[in-house]
């Protein structure tokens, strides 16, 4: 195609009526909720997975025993309408969103297990009553985003992740919030005598020892660039022997014991040899020993 040299006559309609065609052996009911399948089908609005809110019949269409789209739905895409809640509503409720329950039901997040989302509530009526909004579930381009997110298609998970310089491998701006929190340094709580020190993310674990010698585990990291310092914060008398899954230096050291309070060592995780493991990159006090093959 090339750009206009002239005017277009261009075709125009408001949008406000639209035809449907209508799925196969259904009817549709006018003033009910109505939704399309994923082949593009009207039917009954409800609480199915893949449907997408289209707007509230005009009129009845039925098309019992006919093939889909052997008939049409007219189907209105602007306005308010009255509809019952299976969720009871109160005053606070003007303002939420509401999803399909089924062709005559809203019901807000949590009552319903699809979110298929088909407008705001601008009235309470009565408990288990109320009018909707249904153009803002309209304007949207794409319903199915809302899933599991009220607040509608801006969730970090629905954003896309344009990374010019290449920082990162994540597609979405939720899973790269994820990696950066990971190296984000915290305190880590101390699993007590004979746990497991968590390995997800940086931090810093603080050990606390009774009378008798107690042990901990450090697995594998969970990801290249956590940082985790294991410091001996409370000493009872008792050593804090910590055995890791593999090697934490080229000597090939793979216990650390801790036997006076204040000695601290940290650990990065890095790659060697395809591998993520950890390295001693700071170390004040803990002594580091093998035991085992």
């Amino acid at each position: 195609m090339t750009v206009l040299a002239q005017d277009r006559n261009t075709q125009r309609r408001d949008g406000i009526l639209v035809a449907l065609l209508v799925i196969t052996n259904d009817i549709i009911y006018g003033g009910s909720l109505v939704a399309v399948n994923a082949a593009g089908y009207a039917l009954p609005g409800g609480d199915t997975a893949g449907l997408i809110f289209q707007g509230v019949a005009d009129g009845r269409a039925d098309n019992t025993g006919g093939a889909d789209g052997a008939k049409s739905v007219i189907v209105r895409r602007r306005g308010e309408f009255r509809f019952a809640s299976a969720s009871n509503l109160t005053q606070a409720n003007v303002g939420d969103a509401v999803f399909l329950e089924d062709d005559q039901t809203v019901a807000l997040a949590g009552d319903v297990d699809q979110d298929i989302y088909c407008g705001v509530i601008t009235e309470v009526v009565g408990a288990n009553d109320c009018w909707v909004d249904i153009t803002p579930a309209l304007q949207q381009t794409d319903v199915a985003t809302h899933i599991a997110d009220v607040a509608g298609a801006h969730a970090a998970t629905a954003i896309s992740l344009a990374d010019a310089g290449e920082l990162t491998a994540q597609a979405t701006v939720e899973a790269a919030i994820a990696e950066l929190l990971a190296t984000r340094p915290v305190l880590i709580a101390d699993p007590g005598d004979a746990g497991a020190i968590p390995v997800t993310r940086s931090g810093n674990v603080a050990i606390t020892t009774g009378a008798a010698g107690e042990t901990r585990t450090l697995a594998i990291p969970g990801a290249a660039g956590i940082e985790l310092a294991i410091s001996h914060d409370v000493d009872d008398g008792g050593d804090c022997v910590i055995t890791v899954a593999e090697a934490v230096n080229e000597t090939g050291n793979n216990t650390i014991t801790l036997d006076d309070a204040g000695e601290t060592i940290v650990l990065t995780a890095v790659q060697v040899a395809g591998a993520l493991v950890w390295r001693v990159t700071g170390n004040d006090g803990a002594t580091l020993s093998t035991v085992g093959g």
